[in-house]
């Protein structure tokens, strides 16, 4: 069917409600919104689901939702009785319909007679990968759209060893969407009917406990100043309760949080793009920070698996830490501590992603530590821990990228905000005790291996046309590098869709020079959006900041010449 016949089928057949038929005729005499919202079907890929709310096939609705849901139901059959009788955890986000969408998820895998466990309210999407691996689950799922805006929700789906499907995974759930044809062969029950066959559980507190017993074990130093002053803010979504708790619990006596942001708002009417990565979500709490003359300000996104923090500096300042920084701070902390304490592991490893900074592979070269790349997203970052599980071969550390994602251990295979909320906190009570900050101790492992700058530019390119020129901008860097830079000689080209580096094949392109700088070129996986990464490395501050204006002019000159 094309477009308008999905459209005109979605309209007069009596297996979709009279709400979404309602908001159908709404946009009857609009072509071009019927085009995006039909004419294509929201992919189902190793993210899962994602994508604006509202009827269509190009939306995330119940009906998208059941037919994903389908799709895995028929993949775990496939796998036995046993894989049926494990289940599937559900976790959900603070965002609209997050609630019913999970439900949905439950009732169409009961109907199936797969085995649910479904949480009783909000909760962190890291503590679902924590969940599956404690009860054993064959499979997961977290509602959530992240950081996204607030008309987006998404559907993530998470496999046995509690970290995100693979390719291999996702291709078997989609082959088995591609097979069920119409609407009408999903298979739903209303909840009262799982929950009274046994087939759906609700879970909470007990799984809350285990958790947060297994994260204060993470602590890699207690000779700390727990009186250090902390602003915490959720931005509205899930982190509220499980950070506050494990910051308690760790012993911090002055944890403030952002009262305005502090409850779940779906349409995070105090921030606007709930995203702690743009320090403008920073706002309130560096009020809030000035007032109570706060050390460091701390910030969940809304399904708290990315944390951003922000440090005083001089007056009533605060200068934001961006991702490879923090990240590069948290390794450094981690491993001299375990190197006080002779416990870094003889293959152990730091695992980062193909487009985040490098400062961290200096840092873990001095502490005999392996640096391995993969893929953009915890899905390969944890991918690894999975690995090394079968392999042997290393032991994962730490897993990080410039997004603002950590995650330290393996009981959790997922970026994680509570873990990182503790972990910075206590880093930075760490040096405050010895009289220093977060930005003293990071000018410090710049004074030692050398400034490691970064810039990262997002360009938003909407609706069919932004597609179409994301892909032409592609084409030109692909087709026709840009070789020298200044002083700047490019040395080496890799393509990620030619596979060379044995990661998956993946539409990335990064550009090294002679120098150790270099840059990257990707589009989001997420959001429509092109994603430039920039990176410089010089034993001068001032020339590699140069640097990054150099490229940054040579890579934007040839974006703008691209219509």
């Amino acid at each position: 069917m094309d477009y308008l016949e999905k459209y005109n089928y979605w309209l007069n057949n009596d297996y979709f409600d009279e709400e979404t038929k309602k908001e159908l005729e709404s946009i009857r005499n609009d072509e071009e919104e019927i085009l995006d919202r039909f004419r294509d079907d929201l992919s189902f890929g190793t993210a899962g689901l994602r994508g604006k709310i509202g009827a269509g096939t190009n939306r995330m609705n119940k009906y998208t939702v059941s037919l994903a849901t389908q799709g895995l139901a028929n993949t775990i059959i496939s796998k036995g009785k046993e894989a049926m009788e494990r289940g599937v955890a559900i976790a959900y986000d603070v965002r609209h319909f997050s609630k019913e969408f999970s439900e949905i998820a439950a009732r169409v895998l009961a109907a199936n007679g797969i085995r649910t466990y479904l949480f009783d309210d909000i909760r962190p999407t890291p503590l679902l990968s924590y969940t599956i691996r404690s009860l054993n689950t064959i499979s997961g799922i977290v509602i959530t759209a992240s950081h996204n805006p607030k008309d987006y929700n998404g559907y993530k789906v998470y496999w046995e060893e509690g970290s995100q499907i693979l390719d291999d995974v996702a291709d078997e759930i989609l082959n088995n969407i591609n097979k069920i044809g119409d609407f009408s062969n999903i298979k739903i029950i209303d909840l009262e009917e799982g929950i009274d066959k046994g087939l759906i559980q609700y879970i909470g507190k007990e799984i809350d406990d285990e958790y947060i017993e297994k994260v204060k074990a993470l602590k890699v130093n207690d000779d700390i100043d727990k009186e250090i002053k902390i602003v915490y803010t959720p931005l509205n979504g899930t982190g509220n309760q499980l950070v506050r708790r494990i910051l308690r619990e760790r012993g911090f006596t002055q944890v403030y949080v952002v009262e305005e942001q502090e409850n779940p708002d779906p349409d995070f009417t105090t921030v606007g793009y709930p995203n702690p990565e743009d320090v403008k979500a920073f706002d309130y709490a560096r009020k809030y920070g000035r007032e109570k003359e706060a050390d460091i300000l701390i910030a969940t996104d809304p399904d708290c698996d990315r944390v951003a923090c922000m440090v005083k500096a001089e007056g009533d300042e605060y200068v934001f830490l961006n991702g490879n920084q923090t990240g590069a701070l948290l390794v450094d902390y981690i491993l001299s501590n375990k190197a006080k304490n002779g416990d870094i592991p003889e293959n152990g490893a730091i695992v980062k992603s193909i487009v985040t900074g490098d400062l961290s592979r200096a840092i873990a070269e001095d502490y005999n530590v392996t640096t391995i790349e993969t893929l953009t997203g915890f899905k390969h970052i944890c991918g690894k821990a999975n690995e090394f599980d079968r392999t042997k071969e290393h032991t994962f550390i730490f897993g990080y990228e410039e997004s603002i994602g950590y995650v330290y251990s393996t009981f959790v295979r997922d970026k994680d905000g509570v873990i990182s909320s503790m972990l910075i906190a206590e880093m930075a009570a760490y040096y405050k005790k010895k009289g220093k900050s977060l930005l003293d101790r990071l000018e410090e492992l710049y004074e030692k291996y050398g400034y490691y700058l970064d810039k990262l530019i997002s360009l938003v390119l909407e609706g069919i046309e932004g597609q179409d020129r994301i892909k032409r901008i592609m084409d030109s860097f692909r087709n026709s590098p840009i070789t020298n830079i200044e002083d700047m000689k490019l040395v080496k080209v890799i393509d990620y869709l030619k596979d060379e580096t044995g990661n998956p094949k993946s539409n990335v392109l990064k550009y090294i020079f002679n120098d150790g700088s270099w840059y990257a070129v990707r589009p989001s996986g997420t959001e429509p959006k092109i994603k430039i990464y920039i990176y410089s490395k010089d034993k001068n501050m001032g020339l590699a900041k140069s640097k990054i204006e150099y490229i940054e002019k040579a890579t934007m000159d040839r974006i703008e010449s691209i219509e």
